[in-house]
C-alpha cells in the first residue's frame, strides 16, 4: 500500500516535471537546483541504497545549493522512460538497459560504474534435477526474460559446452513467474539474478546449475546521466559518485539499522542481503573491462535480434566526472 501511494505522488510529480525536467535551473547555464536519481531494488546498487538510507548525498550537496530527490522503479525499462522525458538526471541500470537507453536516441552517457557481479546472475534448476552441464540441459526448457543479462547468461553457458541457445526451448517468463515456473515443471531451469536467486537456493527446493563466472559473463552494472544535465552540473554529478564510493567503502562498518532499511528494500532478510555481498565488486570509476562487457552485451542483443546494429559504447562512457577532470 505505502509503495503504491509513493507511486502516486511520484506520478503527480513527473506530470509536474514534464516541462520543465526534474528541478529549476539557471536557463543561461542549464545548472539545477535539484538531481533526480532513479533507483531499483537490486542489491547491485546497495551502496546507493546506504548513502540514501544514511543522506550523505544530501550532506554533500547541500553546499552547492542542490536537493536530491529519489525516484523508485522496479525495472530498468520504465527508468529508461523517465530519463528520456528528462523527469530523472541519474539512473541506475544493468548492462542490458544501459545500452537500451544509450541506442534510444536521448542524449545520455555512462558516469559510473556500480558493480561488476558476474555471480549475481546463475542458471537455477529444481534440487532434485540430474541437470549439471551444458550437454545435460540440452533439449530442455528454460525460463528467461527474453533480451535479459538472464538470456545472455543461457547463451553463454550452452556456448561454454560447445552448443548454443537452439540447442534448449527457451520460454518466455517474466522474473516473478519464473520461480512459480520451475516449481511446477513448466520449465527445468531459469536463468535469473540476485535477489531472487538468494531467495530460491534458501527457500530449499532449489539449486544453482551454474553462474555468471563460469561461463564469461561479467555482470555490469551502471550509472547513466542526461548529458545535458550532466554537462551543465559536472560537480553534481562528481559528488553523486563520490559518495557512492563513500558508502561501497563503508559497508563493513554499516549499521544494523541501515542494513535492516537495505534488507527490506530488497525484500530479503539481513542475513541474505549480508550473504550477496561477496559475489559484488562495488566499483565506480569506468576501466576497459567495463566498456568490453557492455560492447558484448550489445553484441548479444544484435545476434538475438533486439538491436538493428552494434555500436561502440566507448564514445557514450565519460569517466572524468569520478576524476573532477571534466
Amino acid at each position: 500500500m505505502k509503495r503504491r501511494i509513493f507511486a502516486l505522488f511520484l506520478v503527480a510529480v513527473m506530470a509536474i516535471g514534464l516541462l520543465t525536467g526534474c528541478g529549476s535551473s539557471d536557463s543561461s547555464s542549464g545548472k539545477s537546483n535539484m538531481v533526480c536519481i532513479a533507483i531499483q531494488p537490486s542489491a547491485a546498487f546497495i551502496p546507493m541504497m546506504i548513502a540514501r538510507k544514511n543522506g550523505y548525498l544530501e550532506e554533500a550537496l547541500k553546499e552547492q545549493g542542490v536537493s536530491v530527490i529519489w525516484y523508485d522503479y522496479e525495472s530498468g525499462p520504465p527508468m529508461n522512460t523517465s530519463i528520456g522525458k528528462g523527469e530523472t538526471d541519474l539512473c541506475l541500470y544493468g548492462d542490458v538497459p544501459t545500452v537500451s537507453a544509450i541506442t534510444s536516441g536521448c542524449e545520455r552517457e555512462v558516469v559510473g560504474i556500480t558493480a561488476q557481479a558476474a555471480d549475481s546472475y546463475a542458471i537455477v534448476v529444481r534440487k532434485d534435477s540430474p541437470i549439471s552441464s551444458p550437454q545435460q540441459l540440452a533439449g530442455h526448457k528454460v525460463g528467461n526474460n527474453a533480451g535479459s543479462t538472464g538470456h545472455n547468461m543461457v547463451d553463454k553457458y550452452m556456448t561454454s559446452g560447445g552448443l548454443t541457445l537452439n540447442d534448449v526451448e527457451l520460454v518466455a517468463a517474466t522474473p516473478a513467474d519464473m520461480p512459480y515456473m520451475l516449481r511446477n515443471n513448466q520449465v527445468d531451469a531459469i536463468s535469473l539474478w540476485e535477489p531472487s536467486i538468494t531467495k530460491l537456493v534458501d527457500a530449499g527446493d532449489c539449486k544453482v546449475l551454474a553462474q555468471g563466472s563460469d561461463c564469461g559473463l561479467a555482470g555490469t552494472n551502471t550509472i547513466i546521466g542526461r548529458k545535458e544535465y550532466c554537462q551543465a552540473n559536472p560537480k553534481v554529478v562528481e559528488t553523486v559518485l563520490k559518495q557512492y564510493k563513500r558508502a561501497a567503502d563503508e559497508i563493513d562498518s554499516t549499521s544494523d539499522e541501515t542494513w535492516q532499511y537495505v534488507a527490506k528494500y530488497l525484500g530479503l532478510e539481513v542475513s541474505q542481503v549480508k550473504s550477496m555481498l561477496p559475489k559484488y565488486d562495488f566499483t565506480v570509476e569506468i576501466k576497459q573491462e567495463d566498456i568490453d562487457s557492455l560492447n558484448d552485451t550489445i553484441n548479444f542483443l544484435v545476434k538475438i535480434g533486439k538491436l538493428d546494429k552494434a555500436y561502440d559504447i566507448t564514445q557514450y562512457c565519460n569517466a572524468n566526472y569520478y576524476k573532477g577532470s571534466y
